[in-house]
């Protein structure tokens, strides 16, 4: 019964480190973007699929997510050739897992050829999408004299996320 009634104190290192982490999940993060092939058409013929990826950018890392029919389509990975004339019969690779939710991971820089075999190509279920870089993150401006700093009275967030967080590890700490 005593040793639950003992109050634990951590080491400074210890506190800062939990503070450290805590402020770094409020930085934004870079993520990748899901693709629904078609968005709520799914993959289906008598779609354009040049239409639905004009204007979109697709970006390393991000992934095409195409539904559909399990017992009639299928996603093929092809050259080009084979995109332009509907040629499923040498794919590069077989996205078809057999359950009708399949993912494409947009990993290369390249412009990836995506057909439906089984004639559903000549109906239009296929898609062409070109894979990038992500553009680096813009160049801060310049700080000007006189500016403010982190620790100014500008930065009014920090000061109560700060204290907010404190307030978390204290209670816990209590708790256990």
């Amino acid at each position: 019964m005593e040793d639950r009634m003992k109050k634990t104190v951590l080491s400074p290192p210890i506190v800062l480190l939990f503070l450290a982490f805590s402020l770094l999940l409020l930085l934004p993060e870079a993520s990748a973007t899901k693709f629904n092939v078609g968005d709520s058409k799914f993959w289906n013929p008598n779609i354009n699929y040049t239409e639905w990826a004009k204007g979109k950018h697709f970006y390393l890392g991000d992934w095409l997510y195409f539904v559909y029919d399990r017992n009639q389509a299928s996603v093929l990975e092809v050259n080009k050739t084979d995109y332009e004339t509907c040629n499923s019969d040498h794919p590069l690779t077989n996205w078809t897992r057999g359950a009708g939710r399949d993912v494409v991971p947009l990993n290369v820089t390249k412009t990836y050829y995506i057909i439906s075999g089984k004639g559903f190509c000549f109906s239009g279920m296929k898609v062409a999408v070109h894979v990038e870089k992500l553009p680096p993150p813009p160049k801060a401006a310049p700080v000007k004299s006189g500016a403010p700093t982190l620790f100014s009275t500008g930065h009014i967030l920090l000061t109560p996320v700060v204290f907010a967080v404190g307030a978390a590890w204290d209670a816990f700490i209590h708790f256990w």
